[in-house]
């Protein structure tokens, strides 16, 4: 007959007994990531979809909350943006380390938490060099002669 089992002990390892460590970290984040892609890309989509089919008004409504009248994002524009963008990469990256770590490499801990620190910082690194890619051109376009001053106002 087996031994009652000891009260003391967990039934199964809880948050307590586990150290986090960039490994978990990683793990979540894949997670989270792919659920806020789903769900804020596709009411972002939804959104702008509905309002091409909404007419004119509907659509520079919508514009209106992401960009300026130039249209060079804002705020709003820049949160959504970089905050997609950052998911993305951060997804697509953990995402590579799982089909890695699928074909049986990268188990060992020093290896593991090192490509989960990897996929961190490329994620990072991506995001900042598209968006510095999509910002570029804006700095350093030539100012169009004989322009009319044009002031934004929102």
């Amino acid at each position: 007959m087996a031994s009652a089992r000891n009260e003391t002990r967990p039934l199964s390892p809880h948050l307590q007994v586990w150290k986090w460590g960039p490994h978990m970290l990683v793990s979540i984040l894949h997670r989270v990531t792919g659920t806020g892609m789903a769900t804020v890309g596709v009411i972002v989509l939804l959104w702008w979809l509905a309002a091409l089919a909404g007419g004119e008004k509907a659509y520079a409504d919508f514009m209106d909350l992401l960009t300026y009248s130039s249209g060079a994002p804002n705020l709003a524009g820049y949160i959504l943006g970089i905050g997609l963008t950052l998911s993305f990469f951060q997804h697509m990256m953990s995402g590579i380390r799982h089909l890695v770590m699928d074909a049986g490499a990268s188990f060992e801990l020093k290896a593991n938490k090192s490509f989960a620190v990897g996929t961190m910082v490329v994620s990072v690194l991506l995001t900042a060099a598209l968006w510095g890619y999509l910002s570029y051109g804006h700095l350093t376009a030539k100012p169009v002669e004989n322009a009319p001053i044009v002031v934004e106002t929102k």
